[in-house]
């Protein structure tokens, strides 16, 4: 069966994936870009903004790994946009008209819309559905290859909680940021499901890698 991965999460160290205030204008909230200075300053986080350049080494070569392997994406509402972003029927997400999924990707929402089909074969389909319901949706349209989680961390934290991540890739960044939305709350005794390594890398980020024990 395909496996269910989240990939190169971004956790302050007092375990924050996304800071206080997020509106349009900061979608991090007072975090910025703090939590991600790390990949953009890797060749494929260059590459993403079409600019040249960036470091190699670990962060790179993990970072690379968002796509192979992966045939459908489920995300939260509050990746997908802006709080508010569903008053707004011309809101087509944070990534232009060419998003870097380039597959299905389920929008987990209490108000459902219909499906946008964007550049380079992403399109966009918004369910209201539990973890289970959704992973079943997102596993037939990828057709036998992995299903990504992509965030933000109140969804991850939900698919944690019902055992359904079979690999979770988290960068420990070296901020407090003190507010915002954590991942880690209510999910006690998580570990114990899990094999964990860690890598530490020159740009001062710690690799957590969480790959579901054999039973």
């Amino acid at each position: 069966m395909s496996l269910v991965r989240v990939q190169h999460v971004s956790l302050s160290l007092d375990g924050f994936a996304t800071g206080e205030g997020r509106s349009l204008e900061a979608p991090f909230g007072h975090a910025g870009e703090r939590l991600h200075d790390w990949m953009f300053a890797t060749r494929w986080g260059r590459e993403m903004l079409g600019r040249t350049g960036g470091s190699g080494g670990v962060d790179d070569a993990l970072v690379r790994l968002f796509a192979p392997g992966v045939g459908a994406e489920i995300m939260g509402a509050g990746k997908f946009g802006y709080p508010g972003w569903h008053d707004d029927p011309e809101w087509k997400g944070w990534w232009g008209a060419n998003p870097p999924f380039h597959t299905p990707v389920f929008v987990l929402t209490h108000q459902p819309r219909p499906s946008i089909e964007m550049e380079g074969g992403t399109t966009f389909h918004f369910i209201d559905a539990s973890p289970a319901e959704a992973l079943a949706t997102a596993r037939e349209a990828a057709g036998g290859l992995d299903v990504r989680l992509g965030g933000g961390p109140s969804m991850i934290r939900d698919f944690l909680a019902a055992g359904l991540v079979d690999h979770l890739h988290l960068v420990v960044v070296p901020i407090l940021l003190g507010r915002g939305v954590r991942l880690w709350d209510d999910l006690e005794g998580l570990e114990k499901d899990y094999d964990v390594e860690a890598v530490s890398t020159p740009s001062g980020v710690t690799h957590l890698m969480f790959t579901r024990a054999s039973r």
